[in-house]
């Protein structure tokens, strides 16, 4: 085999971010009452939040804000716009979605088999993620993912982040691998393929949401069983 070791991305890629935040917003939304403060629709509170998230992992990944502000100002940003500024409840609802999120086991379609399939044929599988630390170790527990990867390196560990080359070379470091080897599976352009080809990595795009690619990965699929058809 020309690959030995995969290195898999996390969240939308294989955990599926968005139905579980979705499903913990929805949590939080009831705990805290939010239709009594004046969000009388949870489906606009979540894609007000979506944006603001979105804009601050971005923010967050190439290294403009820490942690916790990302953490907390996603729900401020999110709370602000219905015109409620009320910075206790955004990090009270921080600490809250933290919490539960990794709770919740929502994966995509064939993420089970394929991990199946490709441990069978003798792959190493590993994880390079830019979640936190414990968050990121619960998420795969209660999703019933921990045991197919034999390293799980994630920012915190290598304090560096994807596309950094430090986080690529840290992971490859702790699985005994070479950049010759292996291949790095993500649904992130700019993060896990861009990084990839930094530390000259093959690479295979997961585009889920059907994008047009603006970074050359060196393959692309659209589905997770489609792996079948290169490893």
């Amino acid at each position: 085999m020309k690959y030995q070791h995969i290195f898999f991305d996390l969240d939308h890629t294989l955990w599926d971010f968005e139905a579980n935040a979705k499903a913990t917003l929805q949590d939080l939304y009831a705990l805290h009452q939010l239709s009594d403060k004046g969000i009388d629709s949870f489906n606009h509170f979540f894609e007000r939040y979506s944006y603001h998230n979105e804009r601050l992992w971005d923010r967050y990944t190439k290294g403009f804000i820490k942690q916790d502000e990302l953490r907390w100002k996603r729900m401020w940003l999110a709370l602000l716009d219905f015109k409620i500024a009320d910075e206790p409840l955004s990090r009270q609802m921080a600490v809250d979605f933290l919490e539960r999120l990794p709770f919740k086991n929502a994966v995509f379609p064939y993420t089970n088999e394929i991990l199946i399939y490709l441990t069978q044929k003798g792959y190493q599988l590993h994880l390079i993620t830019n979640g936190f630390e414990a968050v990121q170790h619960k998420k795969l527990y209660n999703a019933g993912l921990q045991g197919y990867f034999k390293k799980v390196i994630t920012s915190e560990v290598s304090n560096s982040l994807k596309p950094n080359k430090e986080i690529f070379l840290f992971a490859m470091e702790q699985a005994g691998a070479v950049a010759e080897n292996s291949i790095m599976i993500g649904d992130n352009l700019d993060a896990d393929i861009q990084g990839a080809v930094n530390v000259g990595m093959d690479s295979i795009f997961v585009n889920h949401l059907g994008i047009e690619p603006h970074i050359q990965a060196t393959y692309a699929v659209s589905h997770l069983q489609q792996l079948e058809n290169i490893l």
